[in-house]
């Protein structure tokens, strides 16, 4: 045979016998995952019932927990049910026993009051038996009275009722007079309050006007051109505003002296702008003067404006409004015109309101009531009587006239609001630190008020403080009780009213205190 045939033959057989040794493998490795698998299989199964067991009994627990759980919020809602309806059934008794008593007490009121009724009833049989007795013997008693004083009953009793009146009329007028009398000590006090909160309500300013103004130089080089040749320059500037200018020593000042704080206002503005513009001569001067003089005027009219816009007052006449800024540069012992007026004129518009009163038109005549302190021409009149012809020539209210005439009793009030500026006027006027006072005066009055608390005994010490206006006093706490201060403060202050005079008020303070101090080593 062919070599190479059987070399072919061969190789196909070794191939065939490969194929069949191959199959005959994978059936051994397919037979083999087979039985793997099987294996797998049952072991997941049993994992599963194992599992499936274990969660059965863990749920069969949970349920069990749960029933126990709910069973015993059952048994508790049971029992907090059953505890309710007890509380409920003993109160429900309770209010069954004492509905009871209620009703024995009740029945046994009924009975009661059954007996007091029928013991009434006699007593009122005994009592209509009686009063038919009385009235028998009081008709025989008037039939022996008319007898013995020969006067029939009717007559009597017109007699008695004469007397009676009579006394009704002594003790009505007695009692007429105590009511007045209350009455007046209720006025005064309801007046102090009004005054007091009044006083209070109204911040005022202090103002201390001077009769002397100091213009201050930049160097004394400028007093020589002030003063000029033979001194012309300062008799014209003197004769021009009214003002004396005093040139001394006094290093870069010049003093304006005159008693008219307008004069000295011009004078001080006069001299500013010839000072500023170098040219000091009379004729100059002159001219200076005179502008400064209208401008003063145009300032005078806005303060008057200013002034009664800001106090609410409407409808004034120019000229009014004129004399009232006027005030501005005119003081009255010492306190500022205007100053004056505008606290003159809120004291007016709080009392008037207090009093239920037209504030408005109080307020006009607290601010109008010293015009006549500033006129235009000399005049031998009272500043109120001239303030009331003024405001009477340029159509006031005949309220406000008659208040501005009165305010110093010089002619009778008519109106309501008459005395009402008379009072703020004088509050004004004497209120701490409105108005000067001499230095000698003012010391040896705190010195009284402190000597006058002093001469008691158990005062250790004493202080007049706030401007006079308060006295405190030290008493020795082993000499005077609490009781004793009470006294002490009434007597000192019984005794500064009648033996010193003084503004305003004074508030006497006492003051005791016992003080133990132990010192700690």
């Amino acid at each position: 045979m062919d070599p190479n045939i059987l070399s072919i033959i061969i190789g196909l057989a070794a191939l065939i016998i490969g194929i069949v040794a191959g199959k005959i493998i994978f059936a051994k490795n397919t037979k083999k995952q087979v039985e793997e698998a099987d294996l797998q299989s049952k072991k997941l199964i049993a994992d599963a019932q194992s599992t499936a067991e274990t969660l059965k009994k863990e749920k069969i627990l949970e349920a069990k927990e749960k029933f126990v759980q709910l069973k015993s919020e059952y048994d508790k809602e049971v029992m907090e049910r059953s505890r309710k309806l007890g509380e409920s059934e003993t109160r429900i008794k309770q209010k069954e026993q004492g509905l009871n008593q209620k009703s024995e007490n009740l029945d046994r009121q009924l009975k009661e009051n059954d007996a007091i009724k029928d013991n009434l009833n006699r007593q009122i049989e005994v009592v209509n038996q009686k009063r038919t007795e009385l009235e028998k013997h009081q008709e025989e008693h008037i039939r022996r009275l008319e007898k013995i004083s020969a006067l029939s009953a009717e007559e009597a009793k017109s007699q008695l009722i004469e007397s009676l009146k009579q006394e009704a009329q002594t003790q009505a007028l007695s009692i007429q007079q105590e009511i007045i009398d209350d009455a007046k000590q209720r006025a005064n006090k309801e007046a102090r309050k009004i005054i007091i909160q009044s006083i209070q309500r109204t911040a005022a300013e202090q103002a201390i006007e001077n009769s002397i103004t100091v213009f201050n130089l930049e160097s004394d080089e400028i007093k020589g051109q002030i003063i000029g040749r033979e001194g012309r320059n300062i008799r014209a500037i003197e004769a021009a505003t009214g003002v004396d200018l005093i040139v001394d020593d006094t290093p870069e000042a010049i003093v304006l002296s005159s008693f008219d704080p307008l004069r000295r206002e011009i004078a001080r503005l006069s001299l500013t702008r010839l000072v500023a513009d170098g040219r000091i001569h009379p004729a100059r001067i002159e001219e200076v003067v005179e502008k400064t003089r209208k401008q003063i005027e145009e300032q005078i009219a806005d303060i008057g404006e200013r002034t009664v816009i800001e106090l609410g007052i409407h409808g004034l006449h120019k000229e009014l409004v004129r004399i009232v800024g006027k005030m501005r540069f005119r003081s009255s012992y010492g306190q500022n015109l205007l100053m004056h007026s505008r606290e003159v004129a809120n004291l007016c518009g709080i009392m008037a309101t207090e009093l239920g009163l037209n504030p408005k038109l109080a307020k006009r005549a607290g601010l109008l009531h010293d015009i006549g302190k500033v006129p235009d021409e000399e005049t031998e009149l009272s500043h109120a009587l001239l303030g009331m012809k003024l405001a009477e020539k340029y159509g006031e209210n005949p309220a406000v006239v008659n208040a501005i005439g009165a305010h110093h009793d010089e002619v009778e009030m008519q109106y309501v609001i008459s005395p009402i500026v008379q009072a703020c006027d004088a509050i004004s006027g004497a209120r701490p630190g409105a108005r000067r006072e001499i230095m000698q005066q003012y010391l040896q009055r705190i010195k009284d008020l402190e000597n006058l608390a002093m001469s008691y005994p158990g005062v250790e010490k004493a202080y007049a403080i706030q401007a006079g206006r308060e006295l405190r006093v030290i008493a020795e706490a082993d000499k005077v009780s609490d009781v004793d201060s009470a006294r002490l403060s009434f007597e000192i202050a019984q005794k500064i009213q009648t033996e010193m005079t003084y503004p305003g008020q004074i508030k006497v303070t006492v003051i005791r205190e016992k003080r133990t101090v132990t010192v700690a080593r």
